[in-house]
């Protein structure tokens, strides 16, 4: 079993989940008719595109992993074989969902929620993860990955509706640090080409109350998140918290976030973590 190439804690989320769903279900029943309409960042899907994947989601795992039940599936020999896949059954669920009115597209959430919650919580988060974190190079995962992963689907589809809405965000450390903390696992697969001298050492702050910083070490071959290290970092990446979500799940162009973000050091090495990306599709 290839794990991810870390030595941090173990990220425990299971809780965090009915928390964050009353968030949304509450914020989806404030809406009026116009909102379900207004566009995302993701340029594909409007607020109830977003919120019909969300319940798509979550039915479909509730269905594969909860109850073992797997409709068929196109073999799977590549990455790109994943992403395609997984691009095709979210735009089929989308399109399945949003014709359902908002009264009833709301209660089925409210169901799924609850569900979704409690079976993430019966999970022992140390035992074999029924599909692996690919994003971060795992070839089998643990289940506290796997739902931290989910997590994180979680709250940025839910940030993108209130970002194409103008409505706070969730920006609070109790749920958005988890999931910047698993975004970040990605890094060690994410470097995995780039070449360092064994003990090179990166810094990555993200900047803000929900951030904190991650360094990657060079490990003869390969990469390594450490809690820390004495070495000197060769490279400083900041990221604005308001920009680290967007960035890592496609919703903001490299380029277009480079002037707001500080790479010091050797800049190769440091704006590489501009281009990770933390989900499928």
């Amino acid at each position: 079993m290839e794990q991810s190439a870390s030595d941090l804690p173990h990220i425990l989320t299971a809780h965090l989940f009915l928390p964050l769903e009353q968030m949304l279900i509450e914020l989806l029943r404030s809406l009026r008719a116009a909102d379900w309409e207004a566009q995302t960042i993701a340029p594909k899907w409007k607020v109830k595109d977003v919120a019909a994947h969300l319940l798509d989601t979550q039915l479909r795992k509730l269905s594969m992993v909860r109850d073992g039940y797997f409709s068929a599936a196109p073999v799977i020999a590549s990455q790109s074989d994943l992403v395609s896949f997984i691009n095709r059954v979210n735009q089929e669920g989308v399109a399945l969902y949003r014709r359902l009115s908002p009264e009833v597209l709301i209660s089925l959430m409210e169901f799924a929620s609850r569900a979704s919650a409690e079976f993430h919580l019966s999970l022992d988060p140390f035992a074999t993860a029924a599909f692996a974190v690919s994003w971060a190079g795992e070839d089998e995962s643990l289940n506290w990955f796997d739902t931290a992963r989910e997590l994180t689907e979680r709250w940025h589809h839910q940030q993108q509706i209130r970002l194409a809405l103008d409505k706070p965000g969730i920006m609070t450390r109790q749920f958005y640090h988890p999931v910047l903390d698993c975004f970040l696992r990605a890094l060690p697969y994410h470097y995995r080409n780039l070449p360092a001298a064994s003990g090179t050492l990166v810094q990555f702050d993200i900047s803000g109350d929900c951030g904190g910083s991650w360094w990657l070490l060079r490990v003869e071959t390969s990469w390594r998140l450490v809690a820390s290290s004495p070495v000197e970092p060769v490279s400083k990446v900041i990221i604005p918290q308001e920009l680290a979500w967007r960035l890592f799940t496609k919703g903001l162009d490299p380029a277009a976030a480079e002037s707001q973000i500080l790479v010091e050091g050797k800049r190769e090495l440091g704006s590489h973590a501009l281009r990770l990306t933390a989900i499928v599709g």
